[in-house]
C-alpha cells in the first residue's frame, strides 16, 4: 500500500482537534507548511526559582524560535522526548549560551593578557617593515579586548551549535530505540490479533510493556492523542507525523490504520506479514551490526595502542633531548613539554575508551544490555546488594569514598587514590553483576525447557493450567522449579474462578483470564530476565485477549528459538573483542613494565646516551618521576581496554568488572616492581 505521511499542516493542532481548539489562546508558528504551538513556559509544572528562570529566559530569547535557521530544529523537536514547547527549548539554549559566554570571558582575558605583549610586539615589527603600515601600532590592551570578545562570541555560538547537535542526537537515539523494538512489538500484535481484543486494547498492551522500549512510548503517545481527539485514527496519524522513525514506524502506523478500517481479518493478515518482514529486517540489521563491530574493534585497538606506544617512545627518547625537559611558563603554571605530552595522551586514551564503550553499546541488539531496577528505599537496596548490581552501586559508592579518604589521609598520591577508589567501587558491582548474569543465564536455559514442555502439553489438547502443572511435575527445571510450581498453583486457582461479576455478597469475583494474567505477570517479575519479559509476557497478553493457547505457544517457541540464537551468536561475536581488549591492555602494561625495569634508571640512561653520543641531563631527567608517568599511561590504557572489553562482554556492568580487574592487577604488579 502506497500512502504518504501526512504533513504537519494536515494534522496540526487546531485542525479538527477539539482539545486544542478549546485552548484557543495558544500562539502558533506557521512557516513553510509547519505549524507548531509555541506557548509560554508551563508555570504549574515548574514552580519556584526554576520556573521564574524559565519565564525570564522565555521573555528574553523566545523570539529566536521564529528564526528560519531553526525551522529544521522545530521539525526535529517533534520527534524528541520533549516535555516543554519548542520556544522554551530555544530560550533555554540561548540563555545557556550567554551563561557560557560570560564564564569564558575571565579565563580568556587572563590568557589574552599573557600573550598580548608578544603578539603586539611581533605585529608592530611586521608593520614597521612596510612603509605604508608603519604608522599602525597595535597596543596590548586592544589585543586583549579583541581576543576576549572573540573567545566569548565563539563560546556563545559553539554552545548554540552544540545544543542543536544535542537535539539531533536525541532524535537519532529515539529513532534507534523505536526501530530496534518495533519488530518485537509487531510480533506481539500478531499474537494479540488472534484474540478478541480491539485495536485500541492491542496497542494499549504493547504500550504497557516496557520490553518494547521506544515503540511502547510511541504507542502511549498515540493513545494519549486518541483520548484527546476521541479517535484512534487521529492518534495514529499524529504519531506517524511526529515520529523520528520516518522509514519504519510511520509507514507501519499508516498501513495499520488502513487495514484496521478493512476489518479484523485484514488486520490479522497484515500483522502476520509485517511481523515476518520486520523480523527479516531485524536479523539483517543485527548481522550488519556484528560485521561493523570487527572494524570498530580493530580501530579501537589501533587508536588505543598506538598513542600509548608513542608516548612511551617519546618519554624514553626525550630523556636525551634536554629542551623537552625544560620547564615552560604557562597561564596555569610551570610545566615541561614531556609532562604535557604524557597527560594529554592519558586524556586521549580515556576518550578512546569511552568512545569504544559507546560504539559497542550502540551496535549491541536491544535486550542484550543487562539492566536492573533498584528497589525503593535504602533498606531494600542494602538487603539486595548481593544479588542486584543496581543496589550494589548504592552500597559500594560510600565504601569507595571511604577507601579514597583513608588513602588520601595516609599520604598516597592523588592518582593512586583515584585508581584504588575506582577499583573499590567497580569490583564489587562487577562481581555481583557477573554472578547475577550467570543466574539469569541458568534461568533462561530452564525457561526454554519450560516453554517447550508446556507447548508439548498444549499440542495434545491439555488446558494451560494443566499443561503448566504437568511441566512442573515431569521436567527438571532447576532454578525455576520453585517459580514454576508457584505458577502452577496460581493457575490452578483460576479454574475455580467465575467469569467475573458480582457474587451474593456484592464484590466482583475476578475472571479466570485476569487471574491467569496476574499469575504470569508475577512469574515474569520473579524471573526478571529480558527473555522472560519478551516471551512469557507475550503469553499473558495473548491469554487475556482470548487467543488459542496452542497457537500462542507455537509462536512462543519460534520467539524463544530466535532470541536464544541471537544471544549465542552475539556472545560468540563478542568473545573476540574481549580477547582483543585484554591483549592490547596486557601488551602495553608489559612493555611499560619492561621499560621501567630495564631502561628508566639514571645509570642505564647515561650509558645509552654515551653509546648514542647524545647529551643526557641528569638534573632535568628524574627516573622515578618518568617511571610514574609511564605507569599512569599504562593505567589509562588498561582502564580504556577494560571498558571496551567489558562493554562487549556484558554492558556497563561488565565494563566495571573488566576495568576494575585490569587496574587492580596493574597496581599490584607495579607495586611489586617498586614503581608505585
Amino acid at each position: 500500500m502506497n500512502e504518504t505521511v501526512p504533513t504537519a499542516a494536515d494534522d496540526a493542532p487546531g485542525h479538527g482537534d477539539p482539545a486544542v481548539d478549546a485552548a484557543g489562546s495558544a500562539v502558533h508558528q506557521t512557516r513553510a507548511g509547519l505549524t507548531e504551538p509555541i506557548g509560554a513556559p508551563d508555570r504549574s509544572s515548574r514552580p519556584g526559582p526554576l520556573g521564574r528562570l524559565d519565564e525570564a529566559a522565555y521573555a528574553l530569547f523566545a523570539r529566536h524560535a521564529d528564526d528560519r535557521r531553526h525551522d529544521g530544529d522545530r521539525v526535529r523537536y517533534r520527534g524528541a522526548p520533549a516535555s516543554t514547547s519548542f520556544g522554551t527549548f530555544v530560550a533555554r539554549l540561548y540563555a545557556l549560551s550567554w551563561v557560557a559566554c560570560l564564564l569564558a570571558l575571565p579565563p580568556a582575558f587572563v590568557f589574552a593578557s599573557t600573550v598580548a605583549p608578544t603578539i603586539a610586539g611581533r605585529v608592530t615589527r611586521t608593520f614597521a617593515r612596510h612603509a605604508a603600515f608603519a604608522p599602525l601600532v597595535l597596543s596590548p590592551s586592544s589585543i586583549v579586548v579583541a581576543l576576549t570578545v572573540v573567545a566569548g562570541a565563539t563560546t556563545k555560538r559553539a554552545t548554540v551549535a552544540l545544543g542543536r547537535h544535542y537535539l539531533r542526537w536525541l532524535v537519532a537515539a529515539r529513532r534507534t530505540r523505536i526501530e530496534r523494538t518495533l519488530p518485537g512489538a509487531v510480533r506481539y500484535l500478531d499474537v494479540l490479533a488472534a484474540g478478541s481484543d480491539d485495536a485500541r486494547t492491542m496497542i494499549a498492551r504493547v504500550a504497557g510493556n516496557e520490553a518494547y522500549g521506544g515503540t511502547a512510548v510511541s504507542f502511549r503517545k498515540a493513545l494519549n492523542a486518541a483520548r484527546l481527539t476521541g479517535s484512534l485514527d487521529a492518534g495514529l496519524r499524529r504519531v506517524a507525523r511526529d515520529t523520528p522513525s520516518r522509514d519504519l514506524l510511520a509507514p507501519f502506523l499508516l498501513k495499520f490504520r488502513h487495514h484496521l478500517s478493512q476489518g479484523d481479518d485484514a488486520l490479522a493478515r497484515f500483522l502476520r506479514t509485517e511481523s515476518r518482514l520486520l523480523s527479516h529486517r531485524q536479523e539483517h540489521a543485527q548481522t550488519r551490526a556484528r560485521r561493523y563491530l570487527q572494524p570498530v574493534a580493530e580501530l579501537f585497538v589501533f587508536v588505543l595502542v598506538v598513542p600509548a606506544l608513542l608516548v612511551v617512545a617519546v618519554t624514553v627518547a626525550s630523556a636525551f633531548v634536554p629542551a623537552l625537559s625544560r620547564p615552560v611558563e604557562t597561564p596555569v603554571g610551570t610545566v615541561s613539554p614531556r609532562a604535557v605530552a604524557v597527560y594529554l595522551s592519558v586524556c586521549v586514551l580515556l576518550a578512546v575508551g569511552i568512545a569504544g564503550v559507546a560504539a559497542t553499546s550502540a551496535l549491541r541488539p536491544t535486550g542484550s544490555h543487562p539492566s536492573y531496577r533498584r528497589p525503593s528505599g535504602t533498606r531494600g537496596s542494602v538487603t539486595t546488594a548481593l544479588s542486584n548490581p543496581a543496589s550494589t552501586t548504592v552500597v559500594a559508592a560510600p565504601a569507595a569514598t571511604l577507601v579514597g579518604g583513608w588513602l588520601a589521609y595516609a599520604g598516597y598520591p592523588l592518582v593512586t587514590v583515584a585508581l584504588l577508589s575506582y577499583v573499590a567501587f567497580a569490583l564489587p558491582v562487577g562481581l555481583v553483576a557477573a554472578r547475577r548474569r550467570r543466574l539469569d543465564d541458568a534461568k533462561d536455559r530452564r525457561l526454554t525447557d519450560f516453554v517447550y514442555a508446556v507447548a508439548r502439553q498444549t499440542s495434545i489438547g491439555r488446558p494451560f493450567p494443566a499443561a503448566v502443572t504437568a511441566a512442573a511435575r515431569e521436567v527438571d527445571l532447576g532454578v525455576l522449579s520453585a517459580d514454576v510450581a508457584s505458577l502452577a498453583f496460581a493457575l490452578s486457582m483460576s479454574t475455580t474462578g467465575d467469569t467475573g461479576g458480582v457474587d451474593a455478597s456484592g464484590p466482583r469475583v475476578p475472571a479466570a483470564g485476569d487471574v491467569r494474567t496476574s499469575a504470569l505477570d508475577r512469574f515474569v517479575d520473579r524471573i526478571d530476565t529480558p527473555l522472560a519479559d519478551r516471551t512469557v509476557g507475550l503469553v499473558a497478553g495473548a491469554l487475556h485477549a482470548g487467543a488459542a493457547i496452542d497457537a500462542v505457544f507455537e509462536t512462543l517457541q519460534i520467539e524463544v528459538d530466535r532470541l536464544t540464537h541471537e544471544t549465542r551468536a552475539l556472545r560468540e561475536a563478542m568473545r573476540r573483542y574481549v580477547v582483543g581488549g585484554w591483549a592490547a591492555a596486557l601488551s602495553v602494561a608489559g612493555l611499560v613494565a619492561l621499560i621501567n625495569v630495564a631502561v628508566m634508571d639514571a645509570g642505564r640512561l647515561a650509558s645509552i646516551a654515551a653509546v648514542l653520543g647524545e647529551p643526557f641531563d641528569a638534573v632535568s631527567v628524574v627516573p622515578a618521576l618518568e617511571r610514574f608517568r609511564l605507569y599512569v599511561v599504562a593505567q589509562a590504557t588498561l582502564l580504556a581496554s577494560g571498558w571496551f572489553a567489558g562493554a562487549a562482554a556484558g554492558g556497563r556492568y561488565g565494563a566495571l568488572l573488566h576495568s576494575g580487574l585490569l587496574v587492580g592487577a596493574c597496581y599490584v604488579g607495579f607495586v611489586g616492581l617498586g614503581v608505585v
